[in-house]
């Protein structure tokens, strides 16, 4: 047997749990590596914010480690760095980092109340923001026919961390839960609007990050808070959606279900077997390969064996468990790709 998918056809029906001609291998966070950077000659922190280097090296998960999408949003920081451009409207610094280093806003005044929240009429064009959405034209036009481009955006509660402190967002789960209530509903027209804006320039697949992570709150704050408004949001932006989360969120993993995406992105401190137990065919799952430990610091047998796991477990596309390292190997990465194409050679 031999693949007769396009690698673009391929995960967008792994994403929907449909009939794949071999299992889909992809990542909705960043798989830029050193040695990628090394092969294009494009280094961070200029491929961030420049839309033609974002491209470039973006491609490179495809070109380089035989994955199926591609996607050209690196960081956490692309919304956030629009808000502190310039210091309006909010006061602060961009950190772009380095190779090693992903960006980070520094010295921010942070809104503590969600009538403060401006959203800039031009944040479509702010220089961040517009890199990404120009970067998506350019995949789409180059690579669109055949690898599925996936755009990415902050969902409200991460972008609370952004505008208005980690410290406010979370002390307002039980201090004042009507003030979170209040962020959640302002930021989450920010969402829709830039997810729109992607899948206009281009994107075949959005996926949202929303840090409410398995470390920081609990299901019920999940249930809680951001249920609803995932509800809604996934509703708003008409476009194939994954979520992201980092952490154990065994606990959310049934609401997440019920929340309107198509596919949910795993970290590897969620059992993969208990995750498919509980969502069963309600949402598609990737993930769950270890990224500080397995694939940063391991062989591409210890990968192999992970990506194995996921398999029997039955997600349904193999995925690093979040965005990489940029000095985890690329041997270690095209190990995933090898376990996808196993099923091939047994049935040659």
């Amino acid at each position: 047997m031999s693949e007769w998918m396009t690698p673009k056809r391929r995960f967008l029906s792994g994403l929907f749990g449909g009939r794949v001609d071999r299992l889909p291998v992809g990542s909705v966070t960043s798989v830029v590596t050193i040695e990628c950077m090394q092969a294009t000659g494009i280094y961070f922190p200029e491929a961030h914010y420049d839309a033609e280097k974002m491209a470039k090296l973006a491609a490179t998960a495809f070109t380089e480690l035989g994955y199926d999408c591609i996607l050209p949003y690196f960081s956490v920081w692309v919304e956030g760095a629009a808000f502190i451009e310039n210091g309006d409207p909010l006061p602060g610094v961009m950190d772009w980092g380095d190779a090693d280093r992903m960006p980070d806003g520094k010295n921010i005044k942070f809104w503590e109340e969600p009538d403060q929240v401006t959203i800039p009429d031009n944040f479509l064009e702010r220089e961040a923001p517009r890199a990404l959405l120009d970067a998506i034209d350019i995949l789409h036009h180059e690579y669109g026919d055949r690898v599925a481009i996936v755009g990415k955006v902050m969902g409200p509660w991460t972008l609370g961390y952004h505008v208005a402190s980690v410290k406010n967002i979370l002390m307002s789960v039980r201090l004042n839960p009507d003030r979170l209530h209040g962020f959640m509903e302002v930021l989450k027209e920010l969402t829709v609007e830039f997810a729109k804006a992607q899948v206009d320039a281009g994107a075949d697949v959005i996926m949202l990050a929303d840090h409410a992570t398995g470390d920081l709150v609990s299901g019920e704050t999940y249930r809680k808070f951001l249920l609803h408004v995932h509800q809604e949001v996934t509703k708003r932006i008409g476009a194939p959606i994954v979520l992201h989360i980092c952490g154990d969120t065994t606990d959310r993993l049934h609401h997440i279900a019920q929340a309107g995406f198509d596919c949910f992105h795993i970290d590897s401190k969620v059992d993969p077997f208990k995750a498919k137990e509980i969502v069963g065919n309600r949402i598609s799952l990737m993930g769950n390969i270890n990224n500080p430990s397995t694939l940063l610091f391991k062989t591409p047998g210890d990968v192999k064996r992970e990506a194995r796991n996921a398999v029997k477990a039955g997600f349904e596309i193999l995925a690093p468990e979040c965005a990489i390292p940029t000095r985890v190997p690329n041997e270690n990465l095209k190990a995933i790709t090898e376990v996808a194409q196993e099923d091939l050679k047994e049935d040659t």
